[in-house]
């Protein structure tokens, strides 16, 4: 059996005594360091009216992550399509997959990543807020990219980067396996759907002209540290600032003593607690643990790790201890 594939998905958090361009330039520190430790592909995600993450333009940041690596991977996870224009889409990762050949990965999704009025902002109509074209738009996208189209995509047409669908549900599972694509589960945020889009995204799997099996790869959110206690201390920004985000604040990441001393409701704590469901936290052995688990259950081709962790230098040896001290004990499962 052979060693699991591990990659990484990251938003560039902006911490509160930061600013959008030191989260940036992080970004492009660590895409350096997980390419030296052998990770397989760097993706970044695509957010907005979010002040604790700078990946607005995962296309922009994609070509400068490109340039400043050599042999990983690079993508989005992803671009939210309804969104964009799919020929606009075409157009830049056709332009991304022309300048850096066979390194270019578009992983694509079908949420706004963001609220309503934002959404309505980027696409300046109602029409198309919603996902209901969404089959429609992508078959147009991946249209442009094999020169099927009767508008020409230049660049585009003959440079297809490597298409993904993205998912945190049974529809985009079906999707990818109707129409032969790769498939990313979100389960970094969408732990109980995990098993059952997995099991439909294989039932519906149909070989393509890109695709002759399957290939499933899992996000999980996963923070390692030395010891436990200070992985669970290093995690209190991303808690705090899922809570404030989802309770209509969102603010920039605090620090993880801002975090610790952070005033929890009852039902505050209650909801941080539950989102702890499916994270990989702790020591090298803890998360082997937890990992091992994850990839018995999911029979996953791939992991993809995101660690939204205050420090810079924090964040890299997560990534460190997870490459060195927990991958070895992550085989492929048999096909």
């Amino acid at each position: 059996m052979s060693e699991l594939p591990l990659s990484v998905l990251d938003v560039a958090p902006v911490s509160v005594y930061g600013s959008p361009g030191e989260a940036l330039r992080n970004t492009t520190e660590l895409a350096r360091r997980v390419e030296a430790l052998g990770y397989r592909r760097f993706w970044v995600a695509e957010h907005h009216n979010m002040p604790a993450i700078a990946s607005s333009s995962p296309a922009v940041l994609i070509a400068h992550l490109a340039a400043a690596t050599s042999t990983i991977r690079v993508g989005s996870g992803g671009v939210m399509l309804p969104n964009h224009a799919p020929l606009v889409v075409a157009e830049q990762f056709g332009t991304l997959e022309a300048l850096h050949p066979g390194r270019i990965d578009l992983g694509i999704g079908r949420a706004p990543g963001t609220d309503q009025y934002t959404a309505l902002a980027l696409r300046r109509t109602m029409e198309g807020l919603s996902a209901e074209h969404f089959p429609e738009e992508l078959q147009d996208l991946i249209a442009y990219f094999e020169g099927e189209a009767r508008i020409l995509a230049s660049p585009g047409k003959g440079d297809k980067p490597d298409v993904w669908l993205l998912g945190s549900s049974g529809f985009s599972a079906q999707l990818a396996g109707a129409l032969g694509l790769p498939f990313a589960f979100a389960h970094h945020f969408s732990a109980q759907n995990t098993l059952p889009a997995l099991a439909l995204y294989r039932s519906h799997f149909r070989p393509s002209r890109w695709l002759a099996e399957p290939y499933a790869m899992v996000a999980v959110s996963a923070i390692v540290a030395e010891t436990d206690d200070e992985a669970e201390f290093l995690s209190g920004p991303s808690a705090l600032s899922f809570l404030r985000l989802r309770s209509g604040r969102p603010e920039p990441l605090a620090t993880p003593e801002q975090a610790a001393d952070y005033p929890y409701s009852d039902r505050e704590r209650e909801f941080v607690l539950s989102r702890r469901e499916g994270q990989a936290l702790g020591s090298p052995a803890t998360v082997r643990k937890q990992l091992g688990e994850l990839l018995e259950a999911t029979r996953a081709d791939e992991f993809m790790l995101t660690c939204m962790v205050y420090d810079i230098e924090a964040r890299a040896r997560s990534f460190e201890l997870i490459r060195t001290e927990v991958a070895p004990a992550l085989s492929q499962p048999s096909r």
